[in-house]
């Protein structure tokens, strides 16, 4: 985390003292590391801190940074089995600090970006692991009706419908021509399944690092980077764990690759497809590799729009954003090995 000076702290604790019951200024900020995509700050007052999340500078590509949909979402989930943080106040006004932020509460909880869990001792690894599953299981039980998120997203195939997004968003942002992305989109543009009734809440970037967890246990105290949530097909979320985990380990992978998950403690990936299945009472998952292709074909499109955010100056952290282009062909290939 560092100290940051491209926040209008003024402004912020001028305008959040008539919105916050009981705020109190002045305010300091110190600016996340995490969180590429919107840039993300802890507000410390004088009695207490929040968290604030911004939609970055810049021109952006339609529908991406939707900071008002993540404070919706979590707003609407409020006391379900989904932990998420409490929602404190959603400014679109983007004459207060340029563009549209929201306040939320700071979850103090343990923070792991490594899923070898290596500061976690082996016994009590899998443990994490079964609640990581149990919070995806909820997610995917919540009753879109009764929580005001039924319009959350359009109707109709999700997969049709996240296909033409992502290739659009890639189109828009694309540097190169890139030929295994080329194929991978082909593939998946002829090879959608045929609906089979599910219609979920989808997290969109489900993966252990966009969550907090207890400081002495395995309990899940948020889910966080609620940005490409939607209404869709639960096995998107499902798959982009699996997916996450078949990248190298380490600091940019963030997989576990070649790691003895059995020595380890650490769960296979078809433990957790089965350990979900149990808990949503289905028989099991047929085709699974269209839906661990799809999810490689989309965060290739996103790690492009990151990187064409960064030579267009707009990073978060420009750094980090370019070396994220020598990523996308890599997952695109990655996407038509699981087609294939």
């Amino acid at each position: 985390m560092s100290t940051t000076a491209d926040l209008d702290l003024a402004a912020v604790a001028a305008y959040l003292s008539q919105h916050i019951d009981g705020f109190q200024g002045p305010l300091q900020a110190e600016k996340f590391a995490v969180g590429q995509s919107n840039p993300t700050f802890r507000l410390s007052g004088p009695d207490r801190s929040w968290v604030l999340r911004r939609k970055p500078p810049g021109v952006l590509l339609k529908s991406a940074h939707a900071v008002e949909r993540e404070y919706r979402v979590q707003k609407a989930l409020a006391g379900s089995d989904v932990p998420v943080p409490a929602m404190h106040h959603l400014c679109e006004d983007d004459s207060v600090i340029g563009s549209a932020f929201y306040v939320m509460e700071e979850i103090k909880g343990r923070h792991f970006n490594d899923p070898r869990l290596p500061d976690v001792a082996v016994p009590d690894r899998l443990a994490i692991f079964e609640e990581m599953n149990r919070v995806l299981a909820a997610i995917h039980s919540v009753d879109l009706s009764a929580v005001g998120l039924s319009d959350y997203g359009p109707d109709g195939n999700y997969y049709r419908r996240q296909i033409d997004r992502w290739t659009k968003q890639y189109r828009a942002s694309e540097t190169d021509q890139i030929a295994p992305m080329e194929e991978l989109i082909s593939w998946l543009d002829s090879n959608i399944p045929a609906e089979d009734g599910q219609r979920t809440l989808v997290h969109g970037d489900y993966r252990i690092d966009n969550m907090l967890f207890a400081a002495d246990g395995p309990q899940c105290l948020a889910v966080l980077d609620w940005e490409l949530s939607t209404t869709g097909h639960p096995y998107a979320d499902l798959a982009a764990v699996i997916m996450q985990w078949q990248m190298p380990p380490g600091g940019e992978g963030r997989g576990l690759a070649g790691v003895d998950r059995s020595t380890e403690g650490l769960i296979s990936d078809q433990g957790f497809i089965d350990l979900y299945c149990q808990r949503r009472g289905l028989p099991g998952i047929d085709r699974f590799g269209f839906y661990l292709a799809f999810a490689f074909f989309r965060m290739a499109a996103i790690l492009q729009g990151v990187y064409k955010r960064a030579l267009d100056g707009n990073a978060s952290d420009p750094g980090r954003a370019k070396a994220f282009g020598a990523y996308v062909p890599l997952f695109a290939q990655h996407g038509l090995d699981a087609a294939k």
